[in-house]
C-alpha cells in the first residue's frame, strides 16, 4: 500500500518525542513490510491543510494521521464518504476510536499492526451536518471541557488529572438544562445533567468506546442524575463501562435523534469527538454507516452489522 503519514508536532504525545526520529521508525515498519510511504510533519495550525494535501494525492491509498483526538477527528471527516483509508497513531489521552478498532496502545505497536493490516468500512455519525467518529455531548460532558481548559498541563498524564479535577468542579455545581430529545416516535421532554450520543453502542465492562464500530446505531445516554454523589456514581460507572447497570442514565439506541434545547442560557456549547463547539438550539444527529475506511490489524475487528 502506499501512505502519506501526517503528524502534528503539537498533538498528543507526540509534542513529547523526537518526532523527526519517529518518523524514521515509521518509515523502516512499513516500508520494511513492502509498503510506499512519504511523511509531512506540520505544527497544529497547519494539519487541515496538510490533510487535505495527502488526500488529494492519487498515488496515496491510506492516510496514517498523527495527534490528538482533534487530529484523528478532521482527518475522519475530510475522508468520510472517500475510497482513501485512514490509519490512526494513538497519540491521544485515551484513544477510544483506535481503542474500539482494535489498534495497539502504543506507537510502534500500531505501526507494525498497520504494515500486515486490512482496511475496512466503518461507520460515522454527523451533528448538523458536521461529522464526529466518537461522541457528541453536552451538559456536564461539556462544562468539565470548559473548565479543564482553564488548567495548564503537559503531558497525557498532567491532562488526564486535570480532567479529574475538572470533572469533581462540575459535579459540585453540575449544570441542568430543559431539553426534548425526539427518537423515533418518542418525544422526551426533561431537564437533564447532561447527554451523550456516540457513534454506535458503547461497549461493557471498559472504557466509553464502542466493541461494534459497524453497527450503524447511535448510542444515546440521558443523566437522570441530579445529587453530587449520584453524579460521581455515574461517572465511575461510565469509566467502568456498566452504562446499563447504572440507575442514573437511561439508555436508548437509534439511526437518527433530535435535540432541542429549551433553557434560557444564552450560550450552550457541546463538546464533539472531545472539542468544544459551540451548540444549536435544535440539533439533528445521525448515523453515517459504512462512511469510513479505516486501516486495522489484520482480523483485529469485527466489521460485521450488528
Amino acid at each position: 500500500m502506499r501512505f502519506a503519514a501526517v503528524l502534528n508536532q503539537d498533538g498528543g504525545t507526540l509534542r513529547t518525542i523526537d518526532i523527526q526520529a519517529f518518523a524514521d521508525q515509521l518509515h523502516q515498519i512499513l516500508e520494511a513490510a513492502g509498503h510506499s510511504v512519504e511523511s509531512e510533519i506540520v505544527a497544529g495550525r497547519d494539519i487541515a491543510a496538510a490533510l487535505e494535501r495527502a488526500i488529494a494525492k492519487r498515488s496515496v491509498d491510506v492516510v496514517l494521521a498523527g495527534g490528538g483526538d482533534g487530529t484523528v477527528s478532521t482527518a475522519a471527516s475530510l475522508l468520510m464518504n472517500k475510497k482513501k483509508a485512514l490509519a490512526i497513531l494513538p497519540a491521544g489521552t485515551m484513544n477510544l476510536f483506535a481503542r474500539g478498532l482494535g489498534i495497539p496502545q502504543t506507537l510502534e505497536g500500531a505501526l507494525k499492526s498497520f504494515a500486515d493490516g486490512e482496511v475496512i468500512a466503518v461507520d460515522m455519525a454527523s451533528a448538523n451536518g458536521q461529522p464526529f467518529v466518537h461522541q457528541f455531548s453536552i451538559g456536564m460532558h461539556a462544562k468539565m471541557v470548559q473548565l479543564r481548559e482553564k488548567m495548564e498541563f503537559g503531558s497525557r498524564l498532567g491532562k488526564m488529572q486535570a480532567s479529574a479535577r475538572a470533572a469533581w468542579a462540575a459535579i459540585k455545581n453540575p449544570p441542568a438544562l430543559k431539553v426534548s430529545l425526539t427518537i423515533g416516535k418518542t418525544e422526551i421532554v426533561t431537564r437533564t445533567t447532561g447527554i451523550g450520543i456516540s457513534n454506535n453502542l458503547f461497549g461493557e465492562g471498559h472504557l466509553p468506546y464502542a466493541d461494534n464500530p459497524a453497527g450503524g446505531v447511535l448510542g444515546i445516554y440521558v443523566s437522570v442524575a441530579r445529587r453530587r454523589h449520584h453524579l460521581a456514581k455515574l461517572l465511575l460507572d461510565m469509566l467502568r463501562g456498566r452504562w446499563r447497570q447504572s440507575a442514573h442514565v437511561e439508555v436508548h439506541q437509534a439511526d437518527r435523534a433530535v435535540l432541542k434545547i429549551h433553557s434560557s442560557v444564552k450560550r450552550v456549547r457541546a463538546v464533539m469527538d472531545g472539542e468544544l463547539i459551540r451548540l444549536e438550539r435544535e440539533t439533528t444527529v445521525e448515523t453515517r454507516p459504512g462512511a469510513l475506511n479505516v486501516l486495522v490489524p489484520a482480523r483485529g475487528v469485527s466489521a460485521k452489522a450488528a
